[in-house]
């Protein structure tokens, strides 16, 4: 395996546990809302961030954008507005679900169509080779390390309160819509690779040329998300919220901004690395380091210290079963 593989899953482990923990300030918020606390996220992580960086980073993108066909913007647009539905609905499963079990079921389903929806369209001669077989091998030990750590989460939800499985029910659905509509994030970055290209043609660095595409995505994702958390804000009558003293809820939200948009660059950076595979085996990869990370987050703060033992015993197996995924996706992109 080449140094620049190992570079790109170093790169990519580092976005995981960036993203994989950038939720866990939400538990710490005092006085606003859910509601309060996403529009704020929102403006942060979807527009101010990374249209600063791509400013930053590769000059003038409205330069880059104006030689690229509007088709290719607008496709790269609307799949970052599908993603950004799940945005929404992500923040309202965690909130109910947890994070150990609200990742292991949302990021793992999206992991499935993240990986193979650009591998199936832009790699698809990989399928009939050895590194192909071992690729859709590792995503079905995904798949089984992803419902062990669901029913682990239902275990833990019969073993710490009665009553729990009609409201878990309903939190899993959510769940598993948010998962199906995920990857769209990853479509859009996929599919909106001319515009990097274009900046590479303009001579921006190869490395840097993603955060091009990053505000268009994102702008996307943008508009689902602030219309949800105003219609939140009005129905509950919570902009009052923000009249009260910012300092720790709103520090609390922009440090989730900041490691959320910081691991979407990471992950970026590591699919130059990781080469043509990049967007379809580097997104399995970041979202199995998402799954693990978050696990460790939710038992660090404590959501796993009444399960029985039986739900520890089948969330430590979901793990396990996720490493040998992860080994198996990496050794696929040799």
């Amino acid at each position: 395996m080449s140094i620049l593989i190992l570079c790109g899953i170093a790169l990519t482990m580092i976005a995981g546990l960036a993203s994989g923990n950038c939720m866990l300030p939400m538990k710490f918020i005092r006085t606003w809302q859910w509601e309060n606390l996403w529009l704020v996220f929102s403006l942060m992580a979807m527009f101010i961030l990374p249209w600063g960086l791509a400013v930053l980073l590769v000059g003038d993108p409205f330069r880059i954008y104006a030689g690229v066909a509007p088709s290719e913007l607008l496709l790269t647009l609307l799949l970052g507005a599908g993603w950004g539905v799940a945005m929404a609905l992500f923040g309202l499963s965690i909130a109910r679900l947890g994070l150990a079990l609200g990742y292991a079921v949302i990021i793992g389903l999206g992991s499935l169509g993240g990986t193979l929806v650009p591998l199936f369209f832009k790699n698809r001669e990989v399928l009939g080779t050895g590194s192909g077989a071992l690729i859709l091998s590792g995503l079905a030990v995904m798949v089984v390390g992803i419902a062990a750590s669901a029913q682990a989460g239902r275990q833990r939800e019969h073993g710490q309160k009665a009553g729990a499985g009609k409201g878990y029910g309903t939190a899993l659905l959510l769940a598993i819509v948010c998962g199906i509509l995920a990857p769209m994030i990853n479509y859009s970055f996929a599919f909106g690779q001319d515009i990097a290209v274009r900046a590479v043609q303009m001579g921006v660095s190869p490395i840097r040329a993603g955060w091009a595409v990053w505000p268009i995505t994102l702008t996307g994702g943008l508009l689902p998300n602030l219309a949800y958390s105003m219609y939140l804000l009005t129905k509950n009558k919570t902009w009052s919220a923000f009249g009260g003293p910012w300092r720790a809820d709103g520090g609390l939200t922009v440090l989730m901004s900041v490691l959320w948009m910081g691991s979407m660059g990471v992950y970026g950076v590591a699919t130059v690395y990781l080469g043509a595979l990049g967007t379809s085996v580097g997104y399995g990869l970041f979202q199995i380091f998402m799954i693990m990370a978050a696990n460790g987050g939710g038992l660090v703060t404590g959501e796993w210290t009444a399960a029985p033992p039986a739900a520890r015993r089948t969330l430590y197996g979901g793990l396990v079963l996720l490493t040998v995924a992860t080994t198996m996706l990496a050794a696929g992109n040799r």
